[in-house]
């Protein structure tokens, strides 16, 4: 019966937040020594053919609608691609971002071939997908940027180390 008990008190800490919940803080919510990950995989047992799932994601868990129900989401709330719609120069410099963090407006430029402007940095900020980073240690010492908790829930990524594989064209 404790079991169920702390399988609830997981399930709504996850169900509440908006975010990833860390191990650390779901090892709170229940017993010393009780094995937070034997909970959550008889949570994730019990979720078995529902429409949501319990996803680990950005150093954390929480719960995220299954893949397949999509269309059915975008249809009922209307949303259609709003958020996540990006212009190309956008997804690419959002990449550069990720694969090159810390990088600075200097480093976008000279992967670019040209300088990257600051609304379209402040649009990707805007989306909180992109924060500032530590001082480049170029003249100057100008601000670099880094990706995001919010990148990594938004593109499934459990840490940057989930990012394919760059491959590199040799010209």
């Amino acid at each position: 019966m404790r079991w169920r008990e702390w399988m609830g008190r997981i399930e709504a800490v996850l169900f509440a937040s908006a975010s990833p919940v860390p191990r650390e803080d779901l090892a709170q919510v229940v017993r010393q020594g009780a094995s937070v990950e034997m909970l959550i995989e008889d949570v994730q047992a019990e979720l078995t053919g529902r429409p949501y799932e319990l996803a680990q994601v950005a150093g954390g868990w929480m719960f995220r609608t299954r893949t397949q129900f999509a269309d059915a989401i975008k249809a009922a709330s209307d949303l259609g691609d709003q958020p996540l719609a990006f212009a190309g120069m956008e997804m690419g410099v959002l990449c550069a971002i990720a694969y090159y963090q810390p990088i600075d407006r200097a480093g976008l430029a000279d992967i670019f071939g040209k300088e990257v402007s600051r609304d379209l940095l402040a649009r990707l900020r805007y989306k909180d997908l992109i924060a500032s980073g530590p001082r480049s240690p170029r003249p100057g010492a100008p601000h670099t940027f880094v990706t995001t908790e919010t990148f990594l829930v938004t593109f499934d990524l459990q840490s940057l180390r989930d990012l394919p594989e760059l491959e590199l064209s040799k010209q």
